[in-house]
């Protein structure tokens, strides 16, 4: 017996270079191939390594590299998000190569709300800018800025209609206008996923978050929404819709309730509506944490049964918590989640990193080895030029109080304030680079006369 199990454990060992070797190649970008190599892939996946394409973890304390790598070992990881440079990115993709059964490639992603290393305006700017050109040239940069450090996928556009001043997300949405974000966001998608998110310098997104999140009561986020059908498909979903019909390759799902019933946990919206009725082919991710908040919303009695509950609603991809990978394989194991429903599952998230071309090649935006475009000359990289003409698009005189506008002819402006002389410390996705590294920071105060505006 012992000999028998050596000799097993020998064979499997073997095969595995000969089964990766059949996952790369040059696949050809079409339903019909993708749809023929997933079937094939996932009859060779085990149950726990179909689960594991289901993880989405981010990088930090609760989750050190020491133990991503086991992770990434042993098949518990399906993406990561949260970790923007480039070599790091690259020593993970190696462990996964190096390391796991089936070398099924990770894809990571990241917060690109408006720029990658080069700022933007927010989104209420660019809605203010009421040019699609605009915002293409903020989409365009930033899927090159980010593909260029190696993501795959951003969590944009946000494209929640907010028509409340009172919520604290609002600033990431396009405002109160239906078509206006309906629009805004459709160009959004196009410019970043480009020709095929496939490409070099493009990226997915993910569209978010579904659905009304920006119409939350009295402005408190993560509250309940409740409308009647005619306001949520005039007023709210029209926006959602046009991203997807774009070519959007995921969707982030809300946290809020919506007429009772956590978006989460919601199988008529992430069944009915978003796959049987808009034909939907893509990714579903729940937003941060939002299965363990079934069980405060009364929808489940534990985390197993929270996890029962949104596989089984339509959630495919868990981010940034460990229910999935620690409560799925006893409900499958039980019965209480079949086969068929874990593989739906799984089949979306092979769909998507087929469609990023992951399994034509894993590496295909990391560029040179050991090279990190944030550490080698990172400020010539930036898009400034764009950043102003964008800024300039955006701007809005809403009254000319003292006859402000024009500008008299003095060469130079100078800005001051409490931040003077000091580095930015504020939100990260708002004034400075990518990841909340700062990026071109403000010098010390001997050094202002830098900052000085010309105009001319």
């Amino acid at each position: 017996m012992k000999w028998l199990c050596t000799v097993g454990v020998a064979v499997s060992l073997a095969l595995q270079p000969a089964l990766a070797d059949e996952l790369f190649g040059n696949h050809p970008l079409t339903p019909q191939a993708r749809d023929a190599f997933v079937t094939d892939l996932l009859k060779k996946m085990t149950v726990d390594e179909k689960i594991g394409q289901l993880r989405l973890i981010s990088v930090g304390p609760d989750n050190p590299k020491e133990a991503i790598r086991e992770m990434i070992k042993n098949g518990q990881v399906g993406a990561i998000f949260n970790t923007v440079t480039r070599p790091d990115i690259r020593a993970m993709q190696d462990q996964v190569m190096q390391l796991s059964r089936l070398k099924i490639p990770l894809f990571f992603a990241y917060d690109v709300l408006h720029g990658q290393r080069t700022v933007f305006p927010i989104s209420l700017g660019l809605a203010s800018s009421f040019n699609l050109d605009a915002v293409k040239t903020v989409g365009r940069v930033s899927a090159y800025e980010a593909a260029d450090d190696g993501l795959n996928m951003t969590w944009a556009p946000m494209v929640d209609v907010s028509r409340d001043p009172r919520w604290g997300r609002a600033s990431e949405g396009f405002g109160e206008d239906t078509y206006l974000t309906t629009m805004m966001g459709q160009a959004m998608v196009e410019s970043m996923q480009g020709k095929s998110p496939a490409d070099r310098y493009s990226v997915m997104t993910s569209v978010k978050h579904f659905a009304a999140y920006g119409a939350v009561e009295g402005g408190k986020e993560y509250n309940t929404v409740d409308m009647s059908p005619q306001r949520l498909f005039n007023d709210y979903m029209p926006p959602y819709k046009a991203g997807l019909d774009a070519g959007s390759g995921a969707v982030m799902v809300a946290l809020n309730s919506l007429n009772g019933t956590p978006a989460t946990s919601d199988s008529w919206l992430l069944k009915d509506v978003l796959r049987d009725q808009w034909g939907f082919k893509g990714i579903t991710v729940s937003d941060h944490g939002a299965i363990k908040e079934l069980i405060k919303h009364g929808v489940a009695s534990d985390p197993e049964d929270a996890v029962r509950v949104a596989l089984k609603s339509g959630i495919n991809m868990s981010m940034s918590d460990e229910y999935y990978s620690k409560y799925l394989p006893g409900l499958v194991k039980s019965g209480k989640v079949t086969m068929a429903e874990l593989d739906d599952a799984t089949r979306h998230v092979l769909n998507v990193k087929y469609d990023m071309g992951l399994f034509n090649d894993p590496y295909s935006h990391l560029g040179p080895k050991d090279s990190d475009p944030q550490d080698t000359n990172a400020e010539s990289r930036l898009h400034r030029k764009e950043a102003r003409e964008v800024a300039r698009e955006s701007l809005v005189l809403l009254k000319n109080r003292l006859d402000t506008l024009p500008l008299k002819k003095i060469r130079h402006y100078r800005g001051g304030g409490r931040a003077g002389g000091q580095q930015a410390r504020h939100d990260g996705q708002l004034v400075r680079g990518r990841g909340g590294r700062p990026v071109g920071d403000r010098p010390d105060r001997h050094q202002k006369k830098r900052w000085a505006i010309t105009a001319k």
